[in-house]
């Protein structure tokens, strides 16, 4: 360990920015001005742990990696560690503004660091274990379908020679399908809150069991936040774009994309067989909405509709 004085030296913090790599991790402590490295193992993130517990610790921040970092934040979340998991594109526009060019891991671990420090992103809750192996089961199902689709997709331009091996994976691939499903309904059914949560949102008409898994998974807030909260998370909430006297068009960003992925196909079918959501469809289209916007708008208001729904513990009842 090398240790330096800092502009922070003085604080009574201690924020810590971990720089994750397939086999490392580049720790961070920014008040101390200290840099270590241990490996991205079992053992080595149990010493990590034991360390880190030595300090008084206000955050210990580290960037979604698609994975390499899981087995860490799982550790920070059974010991009740403050961990927070940064998006990425939120640390390379701090350091952006930052002015930073040059790129080490050891500087990257300092840069997420810093970016707690000034930032100060909310300590939220990580999601539970239960909700993890939801969501990495829905994960797994996505991966399915589409490459389904795209056999099926492939199968269709392909010579009749050929034609036997995408009949052969496709059915493999149908089979792998049932197993995550039948996964997805044992661990939906273990808990009886979930279990009312989805007899809830499969009671609107439109709406399957592809989009009550994914609200279970990906939207574990549903029922806890007002309307205008949820739809933000899901994506689905308008913001302006203005500026001196120009008046730009409202438009949806951010938000969970596997949530918008899924509302946005279930409304689909819920446009030709939901009467609520079918008239308030058309009103919009005859009063000059795009279509595209006019869906939009039906997905929010579904979203809104299912947040209150399950906020009440009411199932669907209007005819």
């Amino acid at each position: 360990m090398v240790t330096t004085t800092n502009r922070y030296s003085n604080s009574s913090e201690r924020h810590i920015g971990i720089d994750v790599g397939k086999s490392t991790l580049d720790v961070f402590v920014l008040e101390r001005d200290t840099h270590w490295q241990v490996q991205n193992s079992t053992d080595g993130i149990k010493q990590l742990i034991r360390d880190l517990r030595r300090m008084k610790l206000t955050r210990i921040l580290i960037e979604a990696t698609g994975g390499y970092e899981r087995a860490f934040v799982e550790a920070c979340v059974e010991k009740d560690m403050p961990i927070i998991v940064a998006q990425p594109i939120l640390i390379r526009q701090f350091e952006k503004a930052q002015g930073l060019i040059a790129k080490t891991d050891k500087l990257d671990s300092k840069l997420i660091a810093e970016f707690g420090a000034v930032m100060k992103p909310e300590i939220k809750p990580i999601a539970t274990k239960e909700i993890r192996y939801i969501k990495d089961l829905l994960l797994r199902r996505r991966q399915l379908t589409e490459f389904r689709t795209q056999e099926l997709n492939r199968k269709q331009k392909a010579p009749k020679a050929l034609a036997a091996t995408h009949r052969r994976l496709i059915k493999v691939t149908e089979k792998e399908l049932e197993w995550v499903n039948a996964k997805l309904d044992k661990a939906v059914a273990e808990i009886s809150e979930w279990k009312r949560r989805y007899e809830i949102i499969t009671s609107v008409p439109g709406m399957g069991s592809g989009v009550a898994y994914t609200l279970l998974g990906e939207l574990p807030e549903l029922g806890q936040l007002n309307s205008r909260q949820i739809a933000a998370l899901c994506g689905l909430a308008p913001y302006n774009r203005d500026s001196g006297s120009m008046n730009g068009k409202r438009r949806i960003r951010g938000g969970r994309a596997p949530i918008r992925t899924m509302l946005y196909m279930a409304m689909m079918c819920a446009i030709q067989h939901n009467p609520i959501m079918k008239n308030f469809y058309q009103k919009l289209v005859a009063q000059g909405k795009h279509k595209k916007v006019a869906l939009t708008a039906c997905m929010r208001k579904m979203v809104t509709i299912l947040n209150t729904m399950v906020k009440n513990d009411e199932v669907w009842n209007i005819a």
